[in-house]
């Protein structure tokens, strides 16, 4: 089903295809309809993409066509070996994650899939992961440690998934260790956020060195429904919600929440290879810059980037090198962050 702000486009794309099928079934000259027709299309898509609402954007981060994780390993990466299970309870089809190639360069790539159609969806529990699927990734974020690998996280989930059996597993201890851990994984990280980027779910897998968002993404402490919920009692407002909640990647680049913005013009479902091959560029270019730092400055950068998110723009230069052997409580007095 389409959303809202593809409608129009739908049905004057439909009486385009009407017109082309006249034209081939009869002597009618419609040459020029067509084309006067195909321009409309055009300038249409131009304008409902360059202003979409906040509310607009999270229909788009959840279109049923938005590329998926696995779309984007196949278009970005080379021979993609995937891994499973976290060793403890049982692998979680909702993250994916395994050993790639970018260019010469190897890679871990972990990332939520949502999947494709509505029985893998089903399968995939809608990209929202139970504890196991953090640890999978955690697993395979270590194994990148270990053998000198950096690591690549895709993001785009509702949240981590809240059942009973998942809370008995430890979900939110879960999601803390990947916090913790990712904060000091002594290799480069690069996230993107490429549809949905809810809560705590999304975040487990977003502590990097460097944050990329799709320019139609979303990334948000809860879905606009549940806002709406909670703050109105009334999820019907949730269109409401997603104008007050700074949702969306010109307001988090603003925030300097996330560090750039990946343009995908009139959405990646349209421009799925394009948006990719943009990806594979950024990537390639943020990791010859990171993994050319000693490890102990990209420890020390990533946490004064952290350190200081929220407050300002950070002036890392004036933060001494923290020691990567000390831990995040022993390095804080010797680090003051300037704020510019």
């Amino acid at each position: 089903m389409a959303i809202d702000i593809e409608l129009k486009l739908r049905e004057m794309k439909s009486k385009l295809a009407d017109l082309r099928e006249l034209a081939e079934s009869s002597s009618l000259n419609l040459e020029e309809a067509i084309a006067q027709l195909e321009v409309a299309i055009a300038r249409q898509e131009k304008e409902i993409y360059l202003n979409l609402s906040p509310w607009q954007k999270v229909q788009l981060a959840r279109h049923k066509d938005r590329p998926t994780t696995l779309d984007y390993l196949s278009l970005v990466f080379d021979d993609f070996i995937e891994l499973h299970g976290d060793r403890r309870f049982k692998d979680d089809s909702a993250i994916v994650g395994g050993l790639a190639l970018l260019g010469d360069r190897p890679v871990t790539v972990i990332g939520h899939q949502k999947g494709r159609d509505l029985n893998e969806r089903l399968r995939r529990n809608f990209g929202m992961p139970h504890p196991e699927g953090y640890r999978k990734a955690l697993r395979l974020m270590k194994q990148a440690e270990k053998f000198g690998r950096p690591v690549i996280c895709f993001i785009d989930t509702p949240g981590a998934y809240c059942g009973i059996g998942s809370e008995e597993r430890g979900q939110g201890q879960a999601i803390a260790e990947n916090l913790m851990e990712m904060s000091a994984l002594a290799v480069p990280i690069v996230s993107v956020i490429i549809g949905e980027g809810g809560s705590g779910g999304a975040l487990a897998l977003g502590v990097a060195d460097r944050v990329l968002m799709l320019k139609h993404a979303v990334y948000s402490v809860i879905s606009p429904e549940g806002f709406a919920s909670i703050l109105w009692k009334d999820a019907s407002r949730a269109a409401e919600a997603a104008g007050v909640m700074k949702l969306t990647a010109q307001d988090l680049k603003e925030l300097k929440v996330i560090d750039r913005i990946v343009e995908e013009r009139e959405g990646a479902h349209l421009r799925k290879k394009e948006v990719a091959m943009r990806l594979k560029r950024i990537f390639a270019s943020y990791l010859n810059e990171l993994c050319a730092k000693d490890p102990q400055d990209l420890l020390a950068e990533r946490y004064v980037k952290y350190r200081g998110m929220g407050l300002g723009r950070i002036a890392a230069a004036d933060c001494a090198p923290i020691n990567a052997a000390m831990n995040a409580q022993e390095a804080a007095p010797d680090c003051a962050v300037k704020l510019v």
